[in-house]
């Protein structure tokens, strides 16, 4: 007979406890302990539930190693970023906002793999519903298969039948099974779903795609386990206000972590952006004060990004600071530079930062932009739009060198740009032979770059 115990969990972290407590000791959030009772599943005969079970110790060089199986997918950003197309077995997580595009990728992908039998599992939406935005997007593949549940023994009993290549789960918090007296959603639930759907995963090499949400933080919902237990965790990012989206690869045991893929929404899904930088940059038939473009890279993808500064007078005395796409820390960090080293007096003044296409930058190069926007819009002088920057400011106001600066540079004189600013300490890692149609302007310091630009 099973056992039936009731057990607290953190529902941000996922934590344990044997008694309710109003704040988590692990992750410290308030009144997110709640009371779950667990039914311990009873043993199942006959069947091998661990598949990586070792009955003796190799030693390293004795074992055999299997190239991965990889397939590709009808979409060469997330081949890209999965590290050249889905490995066979894996077990991906997809997070985002609501609304940002994640069920519209994946049944995408399930709707125009035309080489692949794929199931795809709603909890969330009806078979019409899905047949509706399948319809929006375009269906090319008639190998896809609906099944509209969330009793996991119901999709278990349904991808045992079918033997899909691909397994799409949406969402992971909607799952529920009968062995936990818990409501769906809940950490119990989560985990053990989970575990279960790795495990038919690694057991039948099927290719599973969990979609899952996240808090109010931006983290994923559900205990911190459910990222350890898969292969692969996909992030969507973006403003549902703009139509750019980014999907970063946060945990990657099959490729690298470095790389994003870019998309923009359209009236019929998602479509590829394949060159970031001339769909970022602003086309403007005036050349305005605090504008600069910044030479930034993400992933392994340079890009070029428009950054709009705004600097007024303090209204109400005390000074307003703002942007959007960037650190708003790093942001006071690069005044107090320009009002201690430079002189720059910007205590008393309004300044507003903006990067252009909502994007989201984390490169320590785009501090030269942002500073260069910065006193462009305090002096109400224009800078070319023929100007592009790449560059860390430090504590002493000096321009710090930026990595992979050649690949900045080709791709600044790819779209045509004329002149970039970057660090005097670059220009030894640089061949400046080789660039003929861009002139090379390295700086020291940002009085240097001030002179330069505004003299």
């Amino acid at each position: 007979m099973a056992k039936v115990k009731s057990v607290f969990f953190c529902q941000s972290c996922g934590t344990q406890s044997t008694k309710w407590v109003g704040k988590c000791p692990s992750c410290s959030e308030w009144n997110t302990i709640v009371e779950e009772v667990v039914t311990s599943a009873p043993a199942t005969k006959g069947k091998v539930r661990l598949p990586f079970t070792v009955n003796q110790v190799v030693p390293i060089q004795d074992v055999k190693s299997n190239p991965e199986t990889r397939v590709m997918l009808p979409d060469a950003e997330l081949n890209r970023l999965l590290g050249g197309g889905l490995v066979k077995g894996s077990l991906c997580l997809l997070g985002g906002e609501p609304g940002i595009g994640k069920s519209t990728l994946l049944l995408q992908i399930a709707i125009q793999a035309s080489n692949l039998k794929i199931l795809y599992v709603s909890g969330e939406e009806s078979e019409q519903q899905i047949k509706m935005r399948a319809e929006r997007v375009g269906m090319k593949n008639e190998q896809c298969y609906i099944l509209a549940s969330n009793s996991l023994d119901t999709v278990m009993d349904k991808a045992a039948q079918l033997k899909p290549d691909l397994l799409i789960i949406d969402s992971i918090q909607t799952l529920y099974s009968g062995y936990i007296e818990s409501s769906a959603g809940t950490v119990s639930q989560i985990r053990y779903c989970a575990g279960e759907l790795m495990r038919f995963a690694k057991e039948s090499n099927t290719s599973v795609f969990l979609i899952g949400h996240i808090t109010k933080e931006g983290y994923l919902a559900g205990p911190k386990v459910l990222e350890h237990m898969v292969d692969t965790v996909l992030q969507f990012e973006g403003d549902r206000h703009h139509i750019y989206r980014i999907l970063r690869s946060s945990k990657n045991r099959f490729g690298s972590t470095s790389e994003i893929g870019i998309y923009e929404m359209q009236a019929n899904g998602l479509r590829e952006v394949e060159n970031p930088s001339s769909v970022l940059l602003s086309e403007h038939e005036d050349v305005l004060s605090g504008n600069a473009i910044a030479c930034t890279i993400e992933g392994a993808r340079p890009m070029l990004i428009e950054t709009q500064a705004l600097v007024s007078t303090a209204v109400y005395g005390t000074p307003q600071r703002s942007s959007t796409g960037f650190d708003t820390k790093r942001m006071n960090m690069l005044l107090a530079v320009l009002e201690k080293r430079c002189g720059f007096k910007l205590a008393s003044k309004d300044v507003f930062l903006n990067l252009a296409g909502g994007i989201r930058v984390e490169d320590p190069a785009i501090d030269l932009a942002v500073i260069c926007a910065i006193l462009s819009s305090n002096e109400d002088v224009s800078i070319s739009s023929k100007n592009c920057f790449a560059g860390e400011i430090g504590l002493t106001g000096e321009v710090r060198p930026v990595s992979r600066m050649e690949q900045r540079i080709k791709e600044a004189e790819k779209l045509g740009f004329e002149r970039i600013y970057f660090s005097k300490y670059n220009v030894k890692n640089i061949q400046a032979n080789l660039y003929k149609n861009i002139e090379l302007i390295p700086v020291k310091h940002v009085e240097e770059t001030f002179s330069s630009l505004f003299s």
